[in-house]
């Protein structure tokens, strides 16, 4: 089974071969070293840019302006902080323009915590993110996901931007993406290139076909009665997982919903199961104040006031100037697995 990197990897040669993606560019995106978590390895389309942020956003801009369709790289989102204004007027082009022209650009950049990244790279980019207006904004959590998430972003006339979870970049999905190898060491042996001397490589692409991922689609990945518990990107297959051991242990059953996109997002999923279950969580790492999941539970709140047995929650990072490198450090900031358990546990005892 691929992993999420090699999923892109994927996507984006397909994308190459049958989207019109015409540059894939970025801060050692290109040969000989691929991107720093090798998701463009191969790809012939492939350069690397100069060591500059607000560069790779305008020259983006500037392709997709000229009718190219490109996909550049922020090489950690932390750096996409430097861009918010290139950014803001990205987002607003179609509309100010009465949709007359068309701003068919890919951002994808790495997410969150979970490598001991330190200050610089362990920032959670969605919540700034979903306040840019125009922008569509999506975050696989397994490489099937990522693979169909990425060709729709690529076929899209707006702007969208593809968060990368850093954690599960190396996950293997469970399910095989359409064309992929069932063997992941011929994978590997096609589309990785070696370490060391790589001048000469060329990747055996596999013969992949279509799969897209609708942007604004949720994924409901547990099924049940008691809760709902809505999440994306790591802390997902964590809810899964506490969901999982508490089904064992006490015979819980989850809504467990993978929001895979931040926006436009499937409120009318979110909506049926607090209908169902009347008791909802929200999960994701980013920093508590200005949360995306804030809104969410706003939102909640507003629309499902008298179907709630219960208060609502929300399981956010600390909000901190940064994660340290330290490992307590960074597991002290951002929910785990055991504060996930925790908090469902709560919500599911909190007598109606």
């Amino acid at each position: 089974m691929a992993t999420i990197v090699q999923a892109v990897r994927l996507a984006l040669h397909y994308g190459e071969e049958h989207l019109g993606v015409t540059d894939v560019f970025g801060e050692d995106v290109g040969p000989p070293l691929g991107g720093v978590f090798t998701a463009t390895q191969g790809l012939k389309t492939a350069w690397n840019s100069p060591l500059d942020e607000r560069g790779i956003i305008g020259t983006a801009m500037g392709i997709a302006y000229a009718g190219g369709r490109p996909v550049c790289e922020i090489q950690f989102c932390d750096y996409g902080f430097n861009t918010v204004d290139l950014l803001k007027v990205a987002g607003n082009q179609r509309w100010a323009g009465a949709g007359e022209f068309a701003m068919p650009l890919v951002m994808m950049t790495p997410s969150g915590s979970g490598i001991r990244g330190s200050l610089y790279h362990s920032h959670s980019f969605e919540s700034l993110a979903s306040r840019l207006a125009g922008w569509k904004i999506v975050m696989p959590s397994n490489p099937l996901d990522a693979y169909g998430l990425m060709l729709s972003a690529i076929a899209d006339p707006n702007p969208v931007m593809v968060l990368l979870p850093k954690a599960l970049l190396r996950q293997k999905g469970d399910l095989l993406l359409p064309g992929e190898p069932k063997d992941q060491d011929e994978l590997k042996d096609r589309i990785d290139a070696p370490v060391g001397d790589r001048i000469a490589w060329k990747p055996r692409w596999p013969e992949m076909q279509a799969h897209f991922v609708p942007i604004g689609k949720a994924s409901i990945v547990r099924e049940g009665e008691v809760a709902t518990v809505v999440s994306y990107g790591r802390t997902l297959p964590l809810c899964v997982q506490a969901a999982d051991q508490l089904a064992e242990e006490h015979g819980w059953s989850f809504d467990v919903i993978d929001l895979r996109s931040i926006f436009p997002y499937d409120w009318k999923a979110i909506s049926a199961s607090i209908e169902k279950t009347g008791r909802v969580l929200f999960v994701n790492e980013d920093t508590e104040v200005t949360n995306f999941g804030e809104h969410l539970f706003r939102r909640t709140i507003d629309e499902h006031f008298y179907d709630l047995t219960v208060r609502p929650r929300i399981l956010m990072g600390k909000h901190l100037p940064g994660i340290g490198l330290n490992q307590v450090y960074e597991q002290n900031s951002v929910p785990q697995l055991g504060n996930i358990k925790d908090a469902m546990r709560a919500l599911v005892e909190d007598p109606a």
